[in-house]
């Protein structure tokens, strides 16, 4: 894959460098990555792959959770799912070889936030951590079924684009938090017809899957969902899936694996992930292009 395999060539040329007796800090190469995610699992089921290949290379990667996720249930009450949930995307975290941290909102709430705030709070947690790449939903994306999923959408495009201008929330300043422009930036969403850049993940699949399984709240939520939907519908799961219908997790990895395959065949990968990948201004991209 392309973004490891350079990673992993510029570390072995450094090794090299420092058997010469030069000393070389490797903190000056690694990328810093943030990941905002609107709901624990969120990461790990629409950008899993990229995450672990992001990992492999040696770079930093920092998911902030945006709410707690405690709509996501047929059992739980609120407060309990709240806690599983945290719990789920830390140990999550420690599997991805990642960082995680919660901006405390609770699910299903973002769109009746007031104006402009976690756009603040977006622009604010990139001012504090510099990131080189964010992956962030995409605000383009014309498919997106949930309020808080589009919320973040529209507030991590605002903060991306302007978090660079001194100007937008120049109160920053005083907290000793500088404007940060974002050179590399990441949109995830289910809608192909926004994807320009697409990752081979078939050496990280293994990973996304277990990154998910530790979100087994979300797992099993998940597939009952679709099951009791295919109940309506006049299904019978049970005859359809076989055994699979009994294994929450085998069911979720196959409709993964399944969707990584599909987009995977749009690049010649056989697991892929597709984003709308974008760095500078079109005229600085035409003049780089040159």
């Amino acid at each position: 894959m392309l973004i490891e395999s350079k990673y992993t060539a510029l570390f072995d040329l450094l090794g090299k460098i420092e058997q010469c007796g030069f000393a070389i800090d490797k903190e000056l190469v690694v990328k810093k990555i943030l990941v905002f995610a609107p709901h624990p699992d969120d990461a790990e089921f629409y950008a899993g792959g990229l995450i672990a290949s992001l990992v492999a290379a040696g770079n930093k990667v920092k998911i902030l959770t945006i709410t707690d996720g405690w709509c996501g249930s047929y059992h739980h009450t609120q407060m309990e799912l709240g806690q599983i949930r945290q719990k789920e995307a830390i140990q999550a975290a420690e599997i991805m070889g990642t960082e995680v941290a919660f901006l405390g909102y609770h699910d299903f709430t973002l769109d009746t936030l007031p104006a402009g705030e976690l756009r603040e709070k977006l622009i604010r947690c990139i001012r504090m951590e510099k990131p080189d790449t964010v992956i962030t939903i995409d605000p383009m994306a014309t498919n997106e079924a949930h309020p808080d999923h589009r919320a973040l959408a529209r507030a991590g495009g605002d903060a991306v684009a302007h978090s660079g201008l001194p100007l937008v929330y120049p109160e920053h300043i005083s907290d000793g938090l500088d404007a940060h422009f974002v050179p590399e930036k990441y949109f995830y969403s289910d809608d192909p017809a926004r994807y320009n850049q697409f990752i081979d993940i078939t050496a990280h699949i293994g990973m996304k899957l277990e990154g998910m399984r530790a979100h087994q709240s979300q797992v099993e939520f998940l597939v009952e969902d679709v099951a009791r939907q295919a109940q309506l519908a006049g299904l019978d799961i049970q005859t359809l899936l076989g055994e699979t219908a009994q294994n929450p997790f085998q069911a979720l990895s196959f409709a993964i694996m399944s969707q990584a395959e599909r987009v995977g065949s749009l690049a010649g990968y056989k697991y892929g992930e597709g984003y709308r990948y974008a760095r500078f201004h079109a005229f600085v991209e035409e003049l780089l292009a040159q």
